[in-house]
């Protein structure tokens, strides 16, 4: 406990108001963070709050937010390797190169959807995440319902798809196409081994891709099963204590009547 919250009970117990769980006090903390303290509730920690609607949403608020964070991040890193790519690439005149022209239209094309496809997903986090950082800062699950984590959901996973999944596949092949036109005048042995080594890292790229959402698949699966279970759990014991209460009332009647 700090000296802050230390001196804050004491001052409560002193005055006759000793402190309680559920009570909140009205003196301000100048450093949240640090104490941990909120003018307001405070994160749901208790078993039987962990699964209620707003504690889940606040774990989905959690989930939106680091997805923006890596997606900006990520596609501000390959958008701005692709644009010094594309300015520091030096191209011979045509009459003075080897390289197929349809190689040239492959970068070119390449490269801009690279810096597209980063682009938009910058504009998606820049767009929805100060929205959400204002509301996760609080550390208030009574004020998840202020963030658009939950309408928005779509536009993050799409920003989410864009700087991952397929900004990390064009970068790819943007490395492949960029080797071909810098060394293919000056070997094709070269430009054709970066071809050849990065046909197995594609491979291994997209086959761990596949796992890794199937495996998150399944797990969101298992998890929703569980809960299903739980909750049928529950509509049991409440149907078998409804009607053991019928039980008793009916006993009880019988017993007036006796008498």
């Amino acid at each position: 406990m700090s000296v802050w919250s230390a001196s804050t009970v004491g001052n409560n117990h002193h005055y006759g108001h000793p402190t309680s769980r559920y009570s909140y006090s009205n003196n301000w903390c100048p450093n949240l963070v640090k104490h941990k303290c909120v003018m307001g509730e405070t994160p749901i920690q208790s078993g039987d709050a962990l699964h209620t609607p707003a504690y889940l949403s606040w774990r989905k608020l959690q989930l939106s937010r680091a997805k923006l964070k890596a997606s900006s991040k990520t596609s501000a890193l390959l958008s701005g390797f692709a644009m010094v790519a594309m300015v520091e690439v030096q191209l011979n005149p045509p009459n003075q190169t080897k390289v197929p022209p349809g190689m040239l239209v492959a970068f070119t094309v390449c490269t801009t959807l690279l810096v597209a496809v980063h682009m938009l997903a910058l504009m998606i986090s820049t767009c929805i995440l100060p929205n959400i950082e204002a509301v996760g800062n609080l550390h208030s699950i009574s004020l998840v319902h202020e963030s658009p984590h939950e309408r928005l959901h779509w536009y993050i996973e799409i920003a989410w798809a864009f700087s991952t999944l397929l900004g990390l596949i064009l970068f790819l092949v943007e490395i492949a196409i960029l080797c071909w036109v810098k060394f293919y005048d000056l070997s094709e042995t070269a430009a054709w081994s970066a071809c050849v080594v990065l046909i197995p890292v594609m491979i291994v790229f997209l086959a761990f891709a596949i796992h890794f959402y199937m495996s998150l698949a399944t797990h969101k699966y298992e998890v929703t099963v569980t809960g299903i279970k739980e909750l049928e759990l529950l509509k049991e014991q409440i149907e078998l204590g409804d009607h053991d209460s019928r039980m008793n009332n009916l006993t009880l009647l019988d017993q007036n009547r006796v008498v």
